[in-house]
């Protein structure tokens, strides 16, 4: 048996920094794409900013279990000192993410007809949004394979390698979008164009840190196909990305479900539904920092059997995730609406904003716990009980969004609240049989 680690806030912080600041990265780039397009002076442009990424989030979030599924198996394997079975759980990750990507290429016509047909948005919304999705579709297979090397780079705890590789991501991703708008004035389709060539760029880095990484550790690159394809490893990471899936489907249906009743309403509600997710998405990735570090961590003691060490993360990782959330909530509200006036310099949105606001500042400290305990549960591959949370979850949020449908955009940000409350509640209800199974394994 491995000996068991002790484990403390420090250890958390020191491994969740870079991945806050990574985290941090992704909502930027919204904000900068938000920015560019809404200083165009045209709210439908805005509104296909937010449907195409939502449309990109339900189909690369629904194949999530690639970074998720492989942080918690390679993490197990770390923890069982099984250098050679977290790098057979990349390749397999690698093998079905191309598979996945070459299919979505293929079917790329009616896959994005029906998931715009899906959305009550303004023909000038749907065309804009349309512009972008042919564009975007390009990357699908480039965008698979970094989030199973993200995966892997969290679970071996790398990761600085893995804020240096997102950096390169965002980094580029932000020039190319100044470059594609502002200076060429490719509209929307320059966007797309930035986001397709700024993952090219940074998979190239990702798999360079990789190999230099398996390379330090003596551990040979090839791969016998028969381990690669062995039967019950196979099996059984099938088994936790289809849970997985389910479970990030539904939550990604949640919140489409978010922007199709927002987009109703009309493209000025749309716009400023849009704009105030930035908050929220800001305080997500920020507060899934520590959820990362969780997941991680709870991995390896999986992997050494220890459940007093899941339950010392649990705790550690719970006082820093909700003191960071309210430190977010003043930050918004000393801060919100300079940034709302940085976003848009379309009046009818900046009211907009004024009205719905204070939804998106006490976000934070509503869906930390969620955030934190989706980390503990993935790290453990306990994926059933995240499944059946999820769904337990959406149904409440659809009930409530129908208790509170008559006040309007209020009654849909409520709801969203209640969703939040909900799957956490849930996965608490689950929470006794991950101990159990990771003292048991």
């Amino acid at each position: 048996m491995n000996s068991r680690r002790a484990f403390s806030r420090t250890t958390i912080i020191h491994i969740a920094w870079p991945i806050i600041l990574s985290n941090l990265s992704t909502p930027l780039l919204g904000l900068v794409d938000t920015a560019v397009i809404g200083n165009l002076g045209d709210p439908a442009l805005i509104g296909a900013i937010a449907v195409g990424g939502m449309i990109f989030s339900f189909l690369y979030w629904g194949f999530g279990f690639l970074r998720m599924g492989t942080t918690g198996l390679v993490a197990q394997a770390t923890g069982a000192n099984q250098p050679g079975e977290a790098k057979a759980t990349l390749y397999r990750a690698l093998f079905i993410g191309a598979g996945i990507g070459a299919l979505l290429l293929l079917f790329q016509y009616p896959l994005l007809s029906l998931a715009l047909g899906l959305i009550d948005g303004s023909p000038a919304v749907e065309s804009a949004a349309l512009s972008y999705c042919q564009i975007r579709i390009w990357g699908a297979p480039i965008s698979l394979a970094h989030l199973a090397v993200m995966g892997y780079l969290l679970g071996i705890q790398q990761t600085r390698a893995l804020l240096a590789l997102q950096l390169i991501l965002t980094g580029t991703n932000i020039i190319l979008d100044l470059l594609f708008v502002v200076v060429f004035d490719w509209g929307v389709p320059g966007v797309a164009a930035a986001t397709v060539m700024a993952e090219i760029i940074a998979m190239a880095a990702g798999l360079l840190i990789v190999r230099k990484h398996l390379l330090r550790q003596a551990v040979s690159l090839h791969i016998p196909m028969s381990h690669l394809l062995d039967y019950a490893a196979l099996t059984n990471m099938l088994v936790v990305n289809r849970d997985i899936m389910l479970r990030t489907l539904c939550l990604i249906f949640a919140f489409a479900w978010f922007t199709n009743e927002g987009a109703k309403s009309g493209d000025v509600l749309l716009a400023t539904n849009a704009i105030l997710m930035q908050f929220v998405s800001f305080s997500a990735f920020f507060l899934d920092g520590f959820a990362l570090a969780t997941e991680s961590l709870i991995g390896q003691a999986t992997g050494t059997r220890s459940a007093q060490q899941v339950n010392q993360i649990l705790v550690y990782s719970a006082e820093l995730g909700f003191g960071t959330s309210f430190l977010l909530t003043l930050v918004f509200w000393l801060t919100g609406s300079v940034i709302i006036a940085g976003l848009t310099n379309v009046e009818a949105v900046r009211a907009s904003c004024e009205i719905y606001w204070l939804w998106a500042v006490f976000a934070p400290p509503v869906s930390v716990a969620c955030y934190l305990l989706d980390g503990a549960f993935i790290g453990a591959t306990r994926t059933a009980e995240m499944r059946n949370a999820m769904i337990a979850s959406l149904a409440i949020y659809l009930t409530a969004w129908w208790s509170f449908e008559s006040l309007a955009n209020h009654g849909l940000w409520l709801a969203l609240y209640i969703y939040f409350i909900a799957r956490a509640a849930t996965l608490l209800a689950y929470l006794p049989r991950l101990k159990l199974f990771a003292g048991t394994l």
